[in-house]
């Protein structure tokens, strides 16, 4: 790829918006009041807007590896908390992909130096759910369940945050866990029951104050 032309594409698509709305950027100039937290994986083949079919303000993003919460990451937790305290955000969604590199990685035994500490994240849902997964003999079987789970442990890991437990008391938020079927192009809900989880963990993560 040539990458001055990135700068003629943005000639022709700041056209094509102004051609249909006149005002579409001085609109987009008035501030964002999205209804939707995505967090999903960097791959560069995932993109978010596009296969929701929404448009720019429609849907705060935040993207990593293999599309992780880890409740020590300040990037993360701070999307969390700017989204669903000050954006209020009436939805969140975690969102894995078939193929995931980061997930593939984190199913190998090779040493991914600094990407270590990151992969130790999906290894440990790995270790929480082994024994359904080591049932499975089919590897791409496991690697695209172990996706779902990973999307699982997340949506836990959302529900474990401060902001989300209190938005969730106010009945004013809803945690929702996709994958998206590379191969097809498909959205998937996983249709996880996140009462059973919260049963499961509210004793444990409750906050004294919620």
């Amino acid at each position: 790829m040539d990458i001055s032309k990135i700068f003629d594409n943005n000639k022709v698509w700041i056209s094509t918006k102004l051609k249909n709305d006149t005002n579409y950027f001085k609109n987009l100039g008035k501030g964002q009041q999205p209804e939707i937290l995505y967090i999903g994986c960097s791959d560069s083949r995932v993109t978010a807007e596009e296969l929701m079919g929404v448009n720019p303000g429609e849907v705060f993003v935040h993207r990593n590896i293999a599309n992780m919460v880890p409740n020590i990451d300040l990037n993360v937790m701070s999307v969390i908390n700017y989204a669903v305290t000050h954006l209020k955000v009436k939805h969140v969604v975690i969102c894995g992909h078939y193929s995931c590199g980061g997930v593939k990685a984190a199913m190998q035994s090779s040493d991914m130096g600094i990407l270590n500490p990151w992969l130790r994240n999906i290894r440990d849902v790995y270790r929480l759910h082994h024994t359904e997964l080591d049932l499975i003999e089919d590897e791409s079987k496991k690697y695209d369940r172990l996706v779902e789970l990973n999307v699982q442990e997340q949506c836990v890991n959302v529900l474990k945050t401060a902001a989300v437990q209190k938005a969730m008391l106010e009945k004013r938020i809803t945690v929702h866990g996709w994958v998206w079927d590379i191969h097809t192009g498909k959205l998937v809900d996983l249709m996880i029951d996140f009462d059973k989880i919260l049963k499961d963990i509210r004793e444990i993560y409750r906050l004294s104050n919620n």
